[in-house]
């Protein structure tokens, strides 16, 4: 008999007497029903030291002092009106130096979860490929007001499984083990979201 099997042996012994673990079930929570969902989103979003604006109208006002502008090419075009700068398609793919150069880039998003204050990109219409979003060093987020779902669970029934998620908690930050927080280390050092309602 070999040590191993000696200490199962004994394991299997002193287990003989104990009585089956009986699973006990989980309760989460898989719907949020508040009807404050989009305060509780901007508050997450302001905790995280995002910032938020309301409504399209902001956006000229955001994006003049941007020279340069990275956009999806499927970007609507009332998100650029009033823009005076240059506007960088991504067709064919920039490349990341081009990209790192961006003042900014400008991209909707899939979903975004209130109670973690998190935005889902999953390369759908205006949202355009992941490095896209996480090379240039201030990301300008619309979302409209029904992508706003309470919690994960909700979110994740909106997302393909397929499909390369970005999740966006606050602008990209880190912390060394004395604590001092760095931000821009795994993308956008800023990030400003644009709350449009549905109804627009």
């Amino acid at each position: 008999m070999t040590a191993r099997d000696e200490i199962l042996a004994r394991l299997r012994t002193a287990l003989a007497d104990t009585p089956p673990a009986v699973p006990v079930p989980r309760r989460y929570r898989r719907v949020d029903d508040r009807p404050d969902l989009v305060e509780v989103l901007v508050d997450r979003l302001t905790d995280y030291r995002a910032v938020v604006h309301h409504g399209l109208d902001a956006l000229p006002g955001l994006l003049g002092d941007v020279d340069r502008l990275a956009v999806p090419t499927d970007v609507p075009a009332d998100w650029l009106t009033g823009y005076a700068g240059q506007v960088h398609r991504d067709a064919p793919p920039l490349s990341p130096a081009d990209l790192d150069g961006m003042d900014a880039v400008l991209t909707g998003c899939a979903v975004a979860i209130a109670d973690t204050g998190t935005i889902i990109l999953d390369a759908g219409p205006a949202q355009g490929r992941r490095a896209l979003t996480l090379v240039p060093d201030r990301h300008l987020c619309v979302v409209r007001t029904d992508q706003v779902v309470g919690l994960l669970p909700e979110a994740l029934t909106r997302l393909d499984p397929r499909a390369p998620l970005t999740l966006i908690s606050g602008p990209s930050a880190t912390s060394d083990i004395e604590l001092n927080r760095v931000e821009g280390v795994h993308g956008p050092r800023r990030l400003e979201v644009v709350l449009v309602s549905s109804a627009r």
